[in-house]
């Protein structure tokens, strides 16, 4: 209980509690940042500080789900407000972030919007009200920068739905000259294709799923630091490295979960670290095309 050289400085106080509060601390969201993010995040920071112009540079994000997009852009965020929070008046919001609607509609992309403003509005008004309040309140509060999470729900919409949404977008960049960054799984990709103009004025950049390689291995240790066991565990050997991303199949999110899920199965029968014949036990973790396989 001493020693406690395998955890992170920050989190070694979490071993006081009990072992209910480590387990509820495990299944806390927690920021690991890694060589990809901190590239996507840099990329971010130049394209909310570029210069307002007519034609603003946009940005598509595009990865496989559960692989960290939407944790990166709400890092962003967040660390965005942290930063400027002390040098603008109540009420700035410079970035905006919301979810794409469930299908390609113009209304519900707006609606979207002014649910991140905590303000009024009637849901019965015509979409071009709606437009202009978006509009009107961007410039209030001097947004700089629009983020439009699950950015694929569009392709449920209907070609003709898809370039009046991707019609809308491009007036909220026009009218405001921010920058628009959207977010979604490869097939995201598509909907800009809906019209030439539409795919010029996106840059796309992929998150792609994690190799077996350094990177990955310096991953792995970086959740050992945060997970907190009273013995360190056995992630730094090859031979877990490759079982982990066996499992996991390369995908963060799938690798959290996993490392969670042994974690805390770790501290529920007392041996207190990941070994590898406990991550084997949760074999049945693994991914199969969205269904769970039966292992025997």
């Amino acid at each position: 209980m001493n020693d406690l050289a395998h955890l992170h400085p920050d989190f070694r106080h979490v071993m006081n509690l009990s072992d209910q509060e480590r387990m509820a601390f495990i299944n806390q969201p927690r920021w690991i940042g890694y060589t990809a993010a901190n590239q996507i995040l840099a990329a971010l920071n130049e394209l909310v500080e570029q210069p307002k112009k007519p034609r603003m540079l946009n940005l598509l994000l595009v990865g496989e789900p559960n692989n960290g997009k939407t944790t990166i852009v709400r890092h962003f965020h967040e660390q965005y407000y942290k930063a400027t929070e002390d040098e603008h008046p109540e009420g700035f919001k410079p970035i905006i972030l919301a979810e794409s609607p469930p299908t390609a509609d113009e209304k519900g992309l707006y609606v979207s919007i002014l649910e991140r403003f905590f303000t009024p509005y009637r849901i019965s008004d015509p979409t071009v009200k709606l437009r202009y309040q978006v509009i009107h309140l961007c410039r209030v509060c001097k947004v700089k920068m629009l983020i439009i999470d699950e950015f694929h729900s569009l392709l449920a919409g209907s070609a003709i739905k898809q370039r009046e949404l991707m019609n809308a977008i491009k007036l909220l960049c026009n009218e405001l000259m921010i920058p628009i960054v959207a977010v979604g799984t490869t097939e995201a990709v598509r909907v800009l294709h809906t019209d030439p103009q539409h795919a010029s004025r996106f840059d796309v950049k992929t998150l792609p799923a994690w190799k077996l390689d350094n990177e990955f291995a310096k991953l792995v240790l970086s959740f050992e630091r945060i997970l907190p066991l009273k013995r360190p565990s056995s992630l730094r050997t090859a031979e877990c490295i490759q079982l982990l991303h066996a499992i996991s199949g390369g995908n963060l999110g799938n690798l959290q979960r996993l490392l969670s899920t042994c974690a805390i199965a770790a501290i529920k029968d007392g041996s207190e670290q990941v070994s590898r014949d406990l991550i084997a036990q949760h074999m049945w973790l693994r991914p199969t095309n969205g269904l769970r396989e039966t292992m025997r």
